[in-house]
């Protein structure tokens, strides 16, 4: 939640703003940086616990109390050779778990080849002026008997991070 401003309810013709008032205008809920990548290298797995994808990105914050607004496009995929085959998705700032974002993504209960985009948004306060690491993580949430993948047939995955003022 954003600090209360000194700012009138209302304005009327004719007020002159004072300094704190202007500064207030123009000083929360800023993007203070953007930062993005994208990854296209398929990676596979075939058992439930969860591994890197190889989306990584990093973001240094100006300000201990800035938030990071996560933004992903996760691509995956599955082959034909098992109905009961999903795609889990998670996130990780560093190695805190920020938690599953998809549990069955690509889960049709028929062995088909399918493939797909997982999109999510996550408002993080990582509470740090240091370099800070998001990441994703995926696994294969049911019978693991076959892969499943992320950036299948190397379609793009992308991360971008945004430091938002408080």
């Amino acid at each position: 939640m954003a600090t209360p401003t000194t700012l009138p309810a209302a304005f009327v013709a004719g007020n002159v703003l004072t300094a704190a008032q202007l500064n207030d205008m123009r000083g929360a809920f800023r993007v203070l940086q953007v930062v993005s990548a994208e990854y296209a290298v398929q990676t596979a797995s075939a058992v439930s616990t969860f591994a890197d994808t190889g989306l990584t990105l990093a973001i240094t914050p100006s300000s201990t109390t800035s938030k990071v607004l996560v933004q992903i496009t996760q691509s995956y995929g599955r082959d034909d050779g098992n109905s009961n085959n999903a795609v889990g998705l998670k996130l990780f700032r560093g190695a805190t778990d920020l938690g599953i974002f998809a549990t069955r993504a690509g889960f049709t209960n028929t062995a088909i080849y399918q493939s797909g985009t997982v999109a999510y948004n996550y408002l993080d306060s990582p509470a740090t002026t240091s370099a800070t690491t998001y990441k994703t993580q995926f696994n294969n949430p049911l019978t693991a008997s076959n892969a499943v993948y992320t950036q299948y047939v190397q379609a793009k995955s992308t991360i971008t991070l945004m430091e938002i003022s408080a």
